[in-house]
């Protein structure tokens, strides 16, 4: 098998770089960031609303991976697993756009109801994707090169994510409402449908699963698993309190320009720097980590969101916020390009779908809590207040990294 895959490298390599390029293209049309919260901002005032967007993602990507796991460890192969799971995060923007181009027709309640439907199938459909997506990348991509593809596919993906942004904003501005929502959800679905094409043609061979235990019991095995493995256990502590560490991040752009007053062809630009940070770092970094230590690398993203969150608690003028943005793209980097690539060493082949699902649904809570926590802080004392917090539970982070944490054995 390990051949079969040698010989494949290059191919698997260059689709799954398509893949992911194509994927970033995707959601340059319909960010959850920018164009989805602006169309559901069309429809209602609601703040809370508006601000579930992010999370519904975040939290359907990572709550139902522990609960597939099991599933994921008896596959022979992975591959048909995450074609099939794969739609559901895939057609629901097609949804989207027919309930953009009908929403004038289903009134505003129904659209909202629609669209939040969409969102939540949408992030589930990512969530029950990813620990067989993971599994598959660990079987394909040896080890010493994980790191390397995790950050090509996330370069990748962040510079076609910024190209279709420019796109989606222009179509925004000269297309009417809701014709422009629905032909960005649109466009975004046929990028889909490309990157699904590149991801369909991975090459994966048949491998014999481990044989299960006779009584099996998630509880017990999960619970073993935190009990015996250690360093396994730190790695999941180091990933929840970083949840807490870059709370901050989500409010810079807020503080600089009503703070700062940074204009807003300035917030534009200081976006393309934290994109163009995220492109640049994300293959050093996770070819650092193939090379050098993924321990390493990540502990320098984790000491730079402490300094981001200090220096902006200290800027004395919205200038100061470009180095910010860069500091905040490293960080970015750190937390998922190189965790994507240690996850993968822990365990053995057979426990990998294990370690996977535990290491993102444990952090669902702190996902969920941490944001909740920064916009209760900067209304009782202000957004300097969530920037010091921050880089307090940063330096927390990089000292449980520092100390309780090391490298796992690479796996090959």
């Amino acid at each position: 098998m390990q051949k079969d895959l040698l010989r494949s490298l290059n191919r698997n390599i260059t689709v799954n770089l398509m893949d992911g390029g194509f994927f970033g293209l995707a959601m340059g049309f319909a960010s959850f960031s920018t164009i989805i919260p602006l169309f559901v901002s069309s429809m209602t005032n609601s703040a809370l609303l508006i601000g579930l967007i992010p999370a519904i993602h975040t939290v359907g990507w990572q709550l139902p991976q522990l609960f597939t796991a099991r599933h994921v460890s008896r596959q022979l192969r992975y591959k048909p697993m995450v074609l099939i799971m794969t739609t559901h995060e895939r057609l629901p923007f097609l949804g989207l756009a027919l309930v953009a181009w009908f929403a004038p027709v289903l009134g505003t309640a129904t659209a909202l109801f629609l669209t939040f439907l969409m969102l939540v199938w949408q992030g589930l459909g990512a969530g029950f994707t990813a620990t067989a997506w993971q599994s598959m990348i660990g079987k394909i991509i040896p080890s010493e090169n994980r790191g390397t593809f995790f950050g090509a596919q996330s370069a990748a993906a962040n510079l076609l994510a910024s190209f279709s942004a420019i796109l989606a904003g222009l179509i925004l501005q000269r297309v009417a409402n809701p014709q422009n929502f629905s032909l960005n959800f649109l466009l975004c679905f046929f990028a889909m449908i490309l990157s699904y094409i590149f991801l369909s043609l991975t090459y994966e061979p048949i491998q014999t699963p481990a044989e299960e235990p006779q009584n099996y019991s998630l509880r017990t095995d999960l619970s073993s698993i935190l009990r015996k493995d250690h360093n396994f256990s730190w790695f999941v502590v180091v990933r929840m309190i970083s949840q807490l560490a870059v709370i901050g991040f989500a409010f810079y752009t807020v503080y600089a320009v009503n703070n700062l007053g940074m204009s807003d062809f300035a917030v534009g630009v200081l976006t393309s720097v934290l994109l163009a940070t995220q492109i640049i770092a994300n293959p050093i970094m996770g070819w650092l980590g193939d090379r050098w230590s993924y321990r390493s690398v990540m502990l320098g993203g984790i000491l730079a969101s402490v300094l981001s969150a200090l220096l902006a608690w200290w800027a004395p003028t919205a200038a100061w916020f470009f180095p910010v943005m860069i500091l905040t793209g490293i960080t970015n980097v750190a937390i998922w390009t190189i965790s994507l690539a240690m996850i993968q060493e822990f365990g053995s082949e057979a426990q990998r779908p294990t370690y996977i699902g535990l290491s993102n649904t444990l952090i669902v809570p702190f996902t969920i809590l941490a944001p909740l926590i920064g916009g209760w802080l900067a209304e009782l004392h202000g957004y300097k207040s969530v920037f010091l917090i921050s880089a307090v539970f940063g330096l927390i982070t990089a000292v449980i990294l520092q100390w309780w944490v090391h490298d796992p054995v690479r796996k090959s």
